[in-house]
C-alpha cells in the first residue's frame, strides 16, 4: 500500500514538472503530436502505479525520452517550415468572403454541424456575418466578422481613449500581492487609506484590482456586494 502511495506520488511529480518543461501550450489546446505524447505519458506513467514488480525508474526513463524528443520536434518544426506542416498540418479556410468552401469541408470531413458549433463557440450565430473562418491545426475555428456585423471602434467613432494599463491584483483572498505592488509601483499608502475609507481590512477583501487611471475594485469576501471604487495612487 504505502508503495503504490510513494510510486504514484513519484509519478505524479514528475509527469507535472515535465509537462511544465514542455511548455503552456501542451496544456491548452494540442497539436497532433502534443497529443499523442500526452496519451502516451498517461499510459506509461499508469503501468508503474499498477504493477509493483516494475522499477519506476523505467517509468521515469520512458516519459523523460518522450519528452525529449516532444521538445526536439518543437526544435524542428519551429526552424523547418515543412516539417511542421508535415506534423502540425495547416489552418484550412472553410469560409472564404462570405462563401462556404464545401469542397474543403468535405477534404476535411468537417460537417456544417461542426461549422455550426465552431462559430457559436467563436461567439457568431449568424453565418451570413462571416467574412472568413479558418480551421485551425488545432481544430479550433478562427472567425472574422463582416463589417457591417461588427460593433464600431472608438477610433472610427471619434472617441478619445487613455490606455490605463493592464489591471493588477493588489489583494488576493485577503493577503497583499507584494511582488505585483512592488514591481508597478503603488502606493501601498494609498491603498490602505482607501480601505479605511471603506472601514475593510486587508482580511476583509477577497480581491481588489487596479490599473495605471487609478481605477480600484474591490470585492469583499463572504459574498459582499461588489465595490467598483475610483481613486488614484
Amino acid at each position: 500500500m504505502i508503495d503504490t502511495v510513494v510510486r504514484t506520488a513519484v509519478l505524479y511529480i514528475v509527469v507535472v514538472l515535465l509537462i511544465r518543461l514542455m511548455g503552456k501550450r501542451q496544456v491548452g489546446e494540442l497539436q497532433p503530436s502534443e497529443l499523442v505524447v500526452t496519451i502516451l505519458i498517461s499510459e506509461l506513467a499508469s503501468i508503474p502505479m499498477q504493477d509493483l514488480s516494475r522499477p519506476v525508474s523505467n517509468g521515469v526513463t520512458a516519459i523523460l525520452v518522450l519528452v525529449i524528443l516532444e521538445l526536439l520536434l518543437s526544435v524542428i518544426t519551429l526552424k523547418i517550415p515543412p516539417m511542421r506542416r508535415l506534423f502540425s498540418g495547416k489552418p484550412a479556410i472553410v469560409i472564404a468572403d462570405g462563401k462556404i468552401d464545401q469542397q474543403m469541408m468535405k477534404r476535411l470531413r468537417y460537417s456544417i454541424d461542426d461549422l455550426l458549433e465552431g462559430l457559436r463557440t467563436d461567439g457568431c450565430f449568424c453565418i451570413e456575418d462571416v467574412h472568413y473562418a479558418i480551421l485551425e491545426t488545432n481544430g479550433t475555428l478562427s472567425v472574422m466578422l463582416k463589417k457591417s456585423a461588427t460593433p464600431p471602434t472608438r477610433s472610427e467613432m471619434g472617441i478619445n481613449h487613455v490606455d490605463c494599463g493592464l489591471p493588477i491584483t493588489i489583494i488576493s483572498d485577503g493577503k497583499l500581492q507584494k511582488p505585483a505592488i512592488k514591481s508597478h509601483n503603488v502606493n501601498i499608502n494609498a491603498v490602505y487609506s482607501r480601505l479605511q475609507d471603506e472601514q475593510l481590512t486587508v482580511g476583509d477583501v477577497f480581491l481588489m484590482t487596479g490599473d495605471n487611471n487609478g481605477d480600484y475594485v474591490i470585492i469583499k469576501k463572504e459574498g459582499k456586494i461588489w465595490n467598483s471604487i475610483r481613486t488614484f495612487w
